[in-house]
């Protein structure tokens, strides 16, 4: 028999924790408890509960325990605990990385995430003031009845990425569409839809005829040719103003529709009628000047880009560039339509800016093409776009 093992328990005789070795004796301590200590760390233990013995509760009986050591929970609790992504920032957070982190800061940084910051809050605010707006509400929900803004959304995404792909040359006739009926419902349908409300009458003209006066030109090409495409040519031929120019150009133009949507009266405000009559001259007048101008010029020029004569007859014996002259026309038609009389001033002074720059370069080359023959003809027709004005 090997050595006995004297064991502790606690002040309750009958409330077993795993024991604790205090010492090794010789001679029996306890006469309760006998532990014997085995090769697998296991205790054999003989218990004898003396209350349970007193008051005859359950027989008084030996019974042999197998005492395996007590599986704490306590590490796996702070393992999932530690392993939470919320708090092992603060795990890894040190007084030295924020030192260090306060270092690297420069003026650049902390101005640009002031900016964010206050960009982010102003957000925030302006959303939950628009949100607990009623006024919000009620126009949101007579706009999205009458006018529906997805649409138009959905068209403005839908020709921003054709555009990206017509830059490159890999748009298709469809795509080439979508840029162009992207554009006209932000220039005709929106601007007056969103100070409306609704829509009615000029707007929606104005979206088909602007869709028909630019076409033209694709027409005459099929018309022509048998197909949309244009033909290989000497690239000096496609005159270019500068990029900026353009987009100034572009910019002035949507400004113009804007501007010309809050200045005109509601749509139901505007006549109809036999008062539009003139209007409606306009308009004939806008898309005859524009398609004979393309036809003539077609007519004397090589793959309907390259001229092989200076035309002298037509709209050209007026104006030296009336195809220019009809786009300024066309977007003064629709002002004039809406009773915005400040907006037709401002178009007609971004449409002759522009135009004008896109002409000097174009006599430019059609001087070193066809010299004293053309001198001799702008000496003649003294007026690029207005008849007897400019």
């Amino acid at each position: 028999m090997g050595s006995p093992v004297v064991v502790s328990l606690n002040a309750n005789p009958c409330r077993l924790f795993p024991p604790i070795i205090n010492r090794i004796s010789l001679r029996h301590f306890n006469k309760h408890v006998v532990g014997q200590l085995s090769t697998d760390n296991t205790f054999k233990t003989t218990l004898q509960c003396p209350l349970l013995s007193a008051t005859n509760l359950y027989p008084s009986r030996n019974r042999t325990h197998v005492v395996q050591p007590i599986k704490s929970s306590y590490s796996d609790t702070t393992s999932s605990i530690l392993g939470n992504s919320a708090l092992s920032n603060f795990e890894n957070f040190s007084l030295d990385g924020l030192k260090k982190a306060i270092s690297e800061l420069n003026p650049i940084r902390v101005c640009k995430w002031v900016v964010l910051g206050y960009l982010a809050v102003a957000s925030v605010k302006w959303g939950i003031k628009t949100l607990l707006s009623p006024f919000f509400w009620m126009y949101f929900s007579w706009t999205w009845l009458f006018w529906p803004w997805y649409i138009a959304i959905g068209l403005a995404i839908y020709g921003i990425y054709s555009f990206s792909k017509h830059i490159k040359g890999e748009s298709s006739v469809l795509e080439q569409l979508a840029i162009i009926t992207s554009s006209f419902t932000w220039l005709t349908l929106v601007p007056p839809g969103f100070t409306n409300g609704f829509l009615e009458g000029w707007p929606f003209v104005f979206f088909l005829v602007y869709h028909y006066f630019f076409f033209l030109n694709t027409s005459i090409r099929k018309r022509m040719y048998g197909d949309f495409y244009p033909r290989e040519h000497d690239p000096k031929w496609d005159i270019q103003t500068p990029v900026n120019h353009r987009l100034l150009y572009c910019v002035g133009v949507m400004v113009a529709h804007w501007f010309a949507a809050f200045e005109a009266p509601q749509l139901h405000l505007i006549p109809g009628g036999w008062s539009n009559l003139g209007i409606w001259g306009l308009i004939m007048l806008t898309v005859f000047l524009q398609y004979d101008s393309s036809l003539y010029l077609a007519k004397y020029s090589e793959k309907v880009v390259v001229p092989t004569a200076v035309v002298q007859f037509g709209p050209y014996r007026w104006i030296r560039h009336p195809i220019y002259a009809s786009t300024g026309l066309l977007f003064l038609s629709y002002f004039i339509a809406l009773r915005a009389p400040l907006s037709s001033l401002f178009v007609v002074a971004v449409c002759l800016m522009y135009y004008d720059q896109k002409a000097k370069l174009e006599e430019g080359l059609m001087v070193e093409a066809f010299g004293d023959e053309y001198t001799e003809y702008m000496n003649k027709v003294r007026y690029k776009f207005i008849p007897f004005v400019y």
